[in-house]
């Protein structure tokens, strides 16, 4: 059961529709932040007020990051049982339908439904490209392979802002950009039907059908079925049980305070923006996120490299430390059309990327092979349960603090100080080859 390699051909072909999936989830994260404001003025007509689009689109935000959550978690799942390249074929299928069907909406609460269910392919993406990728490459790669998946998706959310500070997104003209977000099903049928499977999870299902034939007694080669199965449920029940638990809740609070921090602090800068910029310059929250996505790029890339020669844990405090300071000052050092404030939020998206890069190359060094995109899933996914519950405090708080962008996005940022606490639990895998 030693897995095969694949051909160099086949690698880049996996590697290109993992990239390609990522790319485009970046293409669905980054779409309500550029298009939020001009949705909810369009949607709600004359009872739009500043506070009620930022309300809105705390609550666009967090059905997003609720569906991401359960999709990260039953989709990555799905990616252990049926195979990495079929469950990111369905991942990619969700968020591109249900984005596309977007187009069509007449409520903020239908949209609401919308996003939620974008999410559920936009969490199932993850965990399945990250494994896919990781394990069709030699471990000496993986650094790499990590930094790639890692920039791919943030620059989805560059090539969004580029697409729209060309052609804007406005109260008028929104809708279009949906009918464009539905265009990856294309990537979603051939990931479900022609890109090749990961060698490795096809051993590790060899050994577990040999395994379940001799434990129930059987003596053919036919599938087992559920009835030949002994009792103790799959991928999810043994990652909540010793001795993966542990592991598994560590892996949870590592992905979680990145993504709580991205969604209810980093993001407010682009309404705010358009909401001080908007006005002079109809594309100007589109030239933020774009400087915003640059930084994030290179970030995300340069993460896993710095993961692999800082150690782990040492790159994981650093950058903690890093991202709260940039935020604070992105938020109270400066503020939209001033001089400083684009140069700063490229340095803010890039080093609060690097968390980003560092998770794909961390995560599946935690799990092996039977529960990897599970594991990898949960780890980074749950946290977006806590992100919708954060993006919607932090929308609670946006109305209290009166509307002010720079007091919420200010205060959210403090979250990314919690890593500093939490990597000092994390076992170090800096030595660690991906195998069972």
């Amino acid at each position: 059961m030693t897995p095969p390699s694949l051909s160099s051909r086949a690698r880049y072909v996996v590697l290109f529709t993992a990239i390609g999936g990522l790319l485009f989830d970046g293409v669905e994260l980054g779409l309500m932040p550029v298009a939020s404001l001009s949705v909810s003025q369009s949607l709600l007509g004359d009872a739009f007020t500043p506070t009620l689009g930022g309300d809105w689109f705390a609550r666009f935000t967090a059905a997003l990051m609720l569906g991401a959550a359960i999709g990260g978690i039953f989709l990555g799942s799905l990616g252990d049982r049926i195979g990495r390249t079929r469950a990111l074929g369905v991942s990619v299928l969700f968020y591109s339908v249900f984005a596309g069907m977007g187009a069509h909406v007449r409520t903020q609460e239908q949209m609401l439904v919308m996003r939620f269910l974008v999410g559920l392919g936009v969490g199932g993406v993850w965990p399945n490209a990250v494994a896919l990728a990781a394990e069709c490459w030699p471990d000496k790669s993986r650094p790499i392979i990590a930094g790639l998946m890692g920039a791919a998706l943030n620059g989805g959310i560059l090539m969004l802002s580029q697409i729209a500070r060309t052609w804007h997104i406005t109260a008028e003209s929104w809708r279009w950009i949906f009918h464009l977000a539905a265009a990856p099903a294309v990537l979603g049928v051939l990931a479900l039907t022609v890109i090749p499977e990961s060698p490795m999870w096809l051993a590790s299902r060899g050994r577990r059908r040999q395994a379940d034939h001799v434990s129930t007694g059987r003596t053919d080669q036919g599938p087992v079925t559920s009835a030949d199965r002994k009792p103790g449920g799959g991928a999810l029940a043994e990652l909540l049980r010793p001795p993966l638990l542990r592991i598994t809740l560590i892996g949870i609070l590592l992905g979680s305070i990145p993504m709580v921090g991205a969604w209810s602090a980093s993001k407010w800068m682009i309404p705010w923006a358009d909401k001080v910029g908007g006005a002079a310059e109809p594309g100007y929250k589109a030239v933020t996120q774009g400087w915003w996505a640059t930084g994030a790029v290179l970030g995300s890339f340069f993460g896993a490299q710095i993961a692999a020669g800082l150690g782990r844990r040492r790159a994981y405090a650093m950058i903690s430390v890093g991202a709260s300071a940039l935020t604070s000052l992105m938020f109270l050092g400066t503020s939209p059309l001033e001089t400083s404030f684009l140069p700063i939020v490229f340095a803010q998206g890039f080093v609060a990327t690097l968390f980003f890069g560092w998770l794909p190359l961390y995560l599946p060094e935690l799990f092996p092979t039977r529960v990897r995109a599970a594991g990898s899933g949960m780890a980074y996914n749950v946290g977006r349960f806590a992100t919708a519950i954060g993006v919607l405090m932090a929308g609670a708080l946006f109305a209290a603090m009166g509307g002010s962008y720079p007091r919420v996005g200010a205060t959210c940022g403090l979250i990314y100080l919690l890593g500093l606490v939490v990597i000092g639990w994390a076992p170090d895998t800096t030595a660690k080859k991906l195998e069972d």
